[in-house]
């Protein structure tokens, strides 16, 4: 993943602020146990005598290298207008000590904790805290607010979950991610494995780098152990306590993003005060996603900061709780850069404004009343899902589902009549079904689609579950073979315009690759027509109130710090078939580009390969590979690392294989490989 800001993008640069800033750089925050802490601080220079509430962005993803030029782009900003906006490393990441042993560890929150304390006893600070962060800053946000610290007054949490297990990079609907399972691990592998800055540390950068390298384990092999949701899970999840979060939180999302879901749980349960915001955008801040519209999300952030940490009415809470974007229909690309459509405002979520209704499945059509007694057979295609695009986009070119007429042919398919009017609809899709399995283990999928009158076929939502947790994601039973069972689905929110004359279409199949590591046996499901077998689709009534939704300012930033680019990026996504050996492979490459900052000498960069394979009729020839090759280096200090990660299986057994190479000015001084045997537990 590239953290970046784009030079193509058209934003606002601000540096006339109300107040004059000072970034201090290397600030070491200590920590009771004795390790320290790497921190950036942007503060208004007349801080001391005017002291100002704290912005805390907490990740480990390196503030002097790799987020650098993110970083520059927004802390100066939230600094320039009264606050003091601190970039901490984690423990075990960048400069700071220790080693990186997993995602959102008790330590991890412990740690944010007594940076906290830190802060309040600084001279510039009131002592009011917020917290912001995207993806993993948004998870431990939520985490930390749930420890209840009293100086936390509020956080800004994006593109997070509230539930590590359920919806993660790690298992969907009881099934193992097989798309980013071990990609995300192979990612967390090869970072962890940077080294800290000599410049920085001194002489002993190189024995914390080899301890680094020899003591952080692949954690693909720890998520592998728990293939149900146990403690593991539970731990970090703050919907198994939604009540300990007593602040308010401003949750933002986009419908490209892999966790928009987690905004409408939030609202369902966290203080009234909090609100959420879901636009058009991937896996991205919104002054700087794609697609467009982008919005002046910094200047929203003000508003929260200020309504919260600094007790001004800025009037962000007279609007809606919810703001969100419902899209036009768009013929299905693998790339938008924009995504047409309007803001709507909810007050209250879930919303009075949205009904659902009920189509129900026979003779290969959604029907507006139910009908009995037809059963239909639903064979395994193992190579059916090549064409549903990357569980999470970050805005890269060709993250997203291509026309899914390429995957209805292997799957069975039901289609509505062509709507008699324009119809908006806004959160969960469900489906319900009558089922049974000829396996005792087996999962089903359900795609939904948007079908033009010209015939092209747009995903817009979709969902899976492994039948085996029909009951519960951490007791599951095995299936009776041919006994009816009652499924039901929740399929990934969605805010969308479905025009008068267009067709919704459910998929249903009990494969899906990569998405799911298949069931180690061939399936054959069969789907029973009748009352219990439905689609239940949100229908939203527009308000005349929505024309005054999403008044957004243009997107502003700070000033984006210099960088040299020493290479272009480049991305390639091929699907590639061996009609012969009936082999399906699709091959995904990132050259994440090189750059160079000036204003420290650091130059970086990586490539990534990941390769997805299935046989036809063979569920146990999945098999994922995952490699990387990442340089981090100034002047004379050169490092560079090489990974490669590997999961395959049999019908009882997952084989992981994980192997690190490091090399100091092209000298190899590491090599490790990590092989693992993990039993398959309902999977």
């Amino acid at each position: 993943m590239v953290f970046n800001i784009k030079d193509s993008d058209k934003r606002t640069v601000k540096t006339d602020y109300p107040r004059k800033i000072e970034k201090i750089e290397h600030v070491w925050i200590p920590m009771s146990d004795g390790a320290k802490l790497a921190a950036t601080i942007w503060l208004p220079t007349d801080a001391k005598e005017k002291p100002v509430p704290a912005i805390l962005e907490y990740i480990p993803y390196r503030k002097n290298d790799f987020t650098a030029i993110r970083d520059s782009a927004r802390h100066p900003y939230f600094a320039g207008h009264g606050y003091a906006s601190i970039r901490v490393d984690i423990r075990g990441s960048g400069d700071s000590d220790g080693i990186l042993l997993d995602e959102y560890i008790k330590q991890e929150q412990d740690d944010a904790l007594e940076i906290f304390d830190w802060v309040v006893k600084q001279d510039w600070s009131t002592g009011s805290i917020g917290m912001i962060g995207k993806s993993w800053g948004g998870f431990n946000g939520l985490q930390v607010a749930a420890r209840q610290h009293p100086a936390l007054k509020t956080i800004i949490t994006l593109d997070s979950t509230d539930d590590r297990y359920a919806d993660d990079v790690h298992y969907r609907g009881g099934n193992v991610l097989a798309s980013d399972m071990l990609w995300w691990s192979s990612t967390m592998f090869v970072y962890n494995a940077r080294p800290q800055d000599p410049q920085v540390v001194g002489e002993s950068w190189r024995e914390n780098w080899l301890d680094r390298l020899e003591n952080t384990p692949p954690l693909v092999e720890e998520w592998m152990r728990h293939q149900r949701r146990d403690a593991y899970w539970k731990h970090g999840s703050i919907c198994e306590d939604y009540s300990a979060i007593q602040i308010p939180v401003f949750a933002i999302s986009g419908w490209q993003d892999a966790y928009t879901n987690t905004v409408f749980r939030l609202l369902e349960n966290l203080p009234k005060e909090s609100k959420g915001l879901i636009g058009p955008w991937a896996h991205e801040y919104p002054e700087v996603a794609t697609p467009d519209p982008a919005i002046g999300f910094l200047q929203e952030c003000l508003r929260w900061w200020d309504q919260w940490l600094k007790g001004i009415d800025t009037g962000i809470m007279d609007e809606p709780k919810l703001t969100s974007w419902i899209q036009d229909s768009a013929l299905p690309q693998v790339t938008y850069t924009e995504r047409p459509g309007k803001w709507v405002g909810d007050t209250s979520w879930p919303s009075t404004n949205v009904k659902d209704k009920s189509l129900w499945l026979k003779d290969g059509k959604l029907m507006n009343e139910a009908r009995e007694g037809e059963k239909v057979l639903i064979p395994s295609v193992q190579e059916h899902g090549f064409y549903t695009g990357v569980f999470c986009p970050f805005g890269q070119p060709g993250d997203l589902p291509g026309d899914q007429r390429l995957e209805n042919g292997k799957s069975v398919v039901y289609t509505s009549d062509p709507l008699e009017e324009t119809t908006e609809l806004l959160g969960h899709p469900i489906f319900h079904a009558e089922i049974s399995s000829d396996q005792e283990n087996a999962l089903l999928n359900v795609r939904l689609c948007d079908k033009a009158p010209t015939g092209e076929s747009t995903l817009i939502s979709w969902g899976m579950l492994n039948l085996t947790h029909l009951s519960s994601h951490e007791h599951p039973e095995k299936l009776v073979p041919g006994k009816k069972y009652k499924v039901e689905i929740k399929l990934d929110a969605l805010g969308q315009n479905l025009p008068k004359g267009h067709q919704l279409e459910v998929a249903i199949s009990p494969t899906s690759w990569p998405q799911a590591w298949p069931s180690a046996k061939p399936v054959t499901l069969t789907l029973y027509s009748g009352k219990e077998t439905r689609l239940t689709i949100p229908v939203r009534t527009p308000q005349a109130e929505d024309v005054n939704a999403g008044n957004f300012e243009a997107p502003e930033t700070a000033e984006i710090m210099e960088k040299e680019v020493l290479r272009e990026e480049k991305r390639t996504r091929e699907v590639r078939h061996d009609l012969i050996n009936g082999v399906w492979k699709l091959e995904d490459f990132s050259d994440e580009g090189e750059r160079r900052l000036p204003h420290n000498g650091i130059e970086y960069g990586s490539t990534n390969a990941n390769t997805f394979t299935i046989e036809e009729n063979r569920p146990l020839s999945a098999h994922v590979k995952c490699d990387w090759e990442l340089k981090l280096g100034r002047a004379e200090w050169q490092t560079k690392l090489v990974s490669s990660s590997e999961m395959t299986s049999d019908e009882k057994t997952f084989y992981l294989t994980n192997t690190l190479t490091a090399y100091e000015n092209e000298e190899e001084v590491f090599h490790k490989q990590w092989k693992t045997e993990i039993p398959r537990d309902f999977v």
